[in-house]
């Protein structure tokens, strides 16, 4: 893979996959600088490329009353200021044309969600922005019908993206992961595997997205085996008590541990 996919990154030459990790949402400066300051310490420990992730906003939640944000601008500038202070790259996604313009003068990358995907007028203003574009395999989609999604932002005259894969949808409650998907889309696109949301239960009764997060470090270390090209994380200090994910979340204190074991398979590949 290309690393100067990501601008801004911090390369190290070392010939590691790179990572994206962060909480789910933005819920105040001090937890998002807490959180970064902590993966950004391991990043340098192990010489992995690291980009901060964090929502500005979530704009798809099961309930009316879920925690959507604590205001656009506010949690941009948060992202901002992460970004600024431990001179990495940051990550977010949106929701609707008019966010791409706003997000990208605060972030380095544009993350198009799962679930909207296939909005052209979505994607094409997240491309036209000129920032790196990470698209998020749908749940309803095959790995080489992305191909088209690709294209739209490459036809749109942005050559940076990649693409998530973050399993596919196996009966109404649950998600499934098809290895056999990442070197298909590697074919046209770097591929990052989101771990964390690969092992959502959505859809359930209770209005709440349920998670497996016992079984994290299985699929990361499968990812890794197949050799995909960066891995998404979603952690938090005290999952438990996060707004949104809490249940499908890495606590903060085993990525030391997970990365570790990662890096062994990863020498393997290279």
């Amino acid at each position: 893979m290309n690393l100067d996919l990501i601008p801004k990154i911090k390369h190290t030459g070392s010939g590691h996959f790179f990572l994206l990790a962060g909480p789910c949402a933005i819920e105040g400066e001090e937890m998002a600088m807490r959180i970064a300051e902590h993966i950004v310490k391991l990043s340098d420990k192990y010489k992995i490329p690291y980009i901060f992730k964090g929502s500005f906003k979530k704009a798809n939640r099961s309930r009316l009353d879920s925690f959507t944000g604590i205001g656009d601008e506010k949690a941009l500038k948060i992202l901002q200021k992460v970004g600024k202070t431990f001179n990495i790259p940051v990550v977010t996604d949106i929701h609707l044309p008019s966010d791409a313009a706003m997000a990208a003068n605060y972030v380095d990358v544009l993350q198009i969600p799962a679930f909207l995907v296939r909005q052209t007028d979505l994607v094409v203003a997240a491309a036209k922005t000129g920032k790196v574009v990470n698209l998020k395999k749908g749940q309803f989609m095959s790995p080489e019908s992305m191909r088209f999604a690709v294209d739209k932002v490459v036809q749109s005259g942005n050559t940076q993206v990649a693409v998530t894969e973050r399993g596919t949808m196996f009966g109404y409650g649950d998600l499934i992961v098809d290895f056999r998907g990442i070197p298909a889309m590697q074919k046209f696109a770097p591929v990052i595997l989101d771990i964390t949301h690969s092992l959502q239960q959505p859809n359930q009764a209770s209005g709440v997205t349920g998670g497996r997060p016992e079984l994290i470090e299985t699929i990361a270390k499968a990812g890794m085996a197949v050799g995909v090209d960066g891995i998404f994380i979603e952690t938090h200090f005290d999952p438990a008590s996060a707004k949104s994910d809490g249940a499908n979340m890495l606590p903060l204190n085993k990525l030391d541990d997970l990365l570790k074991k990662l890096i062994a398979i990863n020498e393997l590949n290279i």
